[in-house]
């Protein structure tokens, strides 16, 4: 009777909620009264120009999903039976499904402990004669490590795909997510820090891939070439689909690219108080923070810790449950998925990943939190002090580092 009546009546804070962040639902009539639906009208080139800036420059296709854009990348690099792609098991289904929907062979190598992305040193083992590209997968925003990446890549004749679904607005070494790879994929999926309810992006900085990249997206077509006056009528060139979103989607885009800084300035403030309330729980060994990744800096996209153990980490879950409050653990390793042993082969020890894995816990993060945010604060010091035991002699997580550096010391955009 007593955790019903807590489930009813603390606040209810979700793991994400979608907001309307400025002018949605003007472009969205607009859209409409200028008559077109379908893409590739004036909200779709306005949301491919704010991209690019973004991105540093790179050429911008929109699409129907970030998983739209990593198949559509897959395609530009010829990927087929026989060649193998190295990415990390910790991410998104679409990652490896790209590349496997093209016959060729996902090869998982395990992620950085600092970053909980793709480990470089890790990566250079794994080359064979048969690989043909490395994804590299931003976790939580950050794209640690691409440099070294890109450097491998570069080194062995390799094409470089940058996952930048959780990315968009982070930087490296002072360039922006997104201007490293080849090609690079973008999410906004309603869980992301820009969103359209479904969508992504796919920036093009090899330029011998933009115009065939045009054509894979207009279902193998050169229909853009003809709307362009470049050939007299269009027809089937290419192996393609429909990775193209309609008008109405690109227009909510546009509303939500245009405040992108103001939207990345109040996710890491949360980021931040979240930082702060939950260092003392670090200090003592409960759990571990984001740590400072060198030469990055994030976007506010995620928050998490992990745990001791993924006991502690279920309890914690389900004791947050019972206060009304969304704390989900993220991926299941791709490796130990039935897909993946069907489909891809590890290289290496993954305990990383795994240990990853298991005691990872997100925090509520979204633009509208708010005052919530103390809710949830107080719910998990709640939690975490009811579980603390200084006497625990469980397997400890990975050692606790430096936390990433606070608003103080990191210059973000204003609100």
């Amino acid at each position: 009777m007593l955790l019903l009546e807590r489930l009813f009546s603390m606040p209810k804070v979700p793991f994400n909620k979608p907001s309307l962040v400025g002018n949605e639902i003007k472009y969205i009539r607009d859209a409409v009264s200028l008559g077109q639906l379908a893409g590739d009208g004036t909200y779709t080139e306005r949301c491919q120009n704010t991209i690019s800036q973004l991105c540093g420059g790179g050429k911008t296709l929109i699409t129907h999903s970030c998983t739209a854009a990593l198949e559509m990348a897959a395609i530009l690099c010829d990927l087929g039976p026989g060649d193998e792609v190295i990415m990390p098991s910790f991410t998104f289904v679409s990652t490896a499904n790209a590349v496997a929907l093209r016959g060729a062979t996902p090869v998982f190598v395990d992620i950085d402990p600092v970053s909980l992305c793709l480990d470089p040193s890790k990566v250079r083992h794994a080359i064979t004669s048969q690989t043909r590209a490395i994804v590299a997968v931003h976790y939580a925003g950050f794209p640690a490590g691409v440099d070294q990446l890109a450097k491998i890549a570069k080194e062995h004749g390799l094409f470089l795909i940058e996952d930048a679904a959780q990315a968009l607005g982070s930087q490296f070494q002072g360039r922006p997510s997104g201007s490293f790879g080849d090609l690079a994929a973008f999410s906004f999926h309603e869980t992301k820090n820009v969103i359209s309810g479904e969508g992504g992006a796919l920036v093009i900085n090899n330029p011998t891939m933009w115009e065939r990249a045009e054509i894979i997206r207009e279902k193998g077509t050169n229909r853009s070439q003809f709307f362009r006056g470049q050939v007299d009528k269009y027809t089937w060139v290419d192996i393609g689909s429909s990775f193209l979103p309609g008008e109405l989607i690109a227009a909510y885009l546009a509303a939500q690219l245009e405040v992108e800084p103001a939207i990345r300035a109040r996710r890491l403030s949360v980021f931040d108080a979240y930082q702060d309330a939950f260092s003392p729980f670090e200090d003592r060994g409960q759990v571990v923070l984001p740590q400072d990744v060198p030469d990055c800096i994030g976007n506010g996209h995620m928050f998490y810790f992990l745990m001791r153990s993924q006991t502690e980490r279920q309890t914690f879950i389900l004791e947050m449950k019972a206060r009304g409050i969304g704390t989900p653990f993220h991926y299941v390793p791709l490796h130990s998925a039935p897909a993946g042993r069907r489909y891809a082969k590890t290289h290496g020890s993954l305990a990383v990943t795994n240990r990853v894995s298991d005691t990872l816990v997100r925090l509520p993060m979204f633009y509208d939190l708010g005052s919530d945010i103390e809710t949830v604060i107080a719910a998990a010091i709640e939690v975490l002090d009811s579980n603390w035991s200084s006497s625990w002699t469980g397997s400890a997580p990975l050692m606790p580092r430096k936390p990433v550096p606070s608003s103080a010391s990191v210059n973000r955009p204003g609100l």
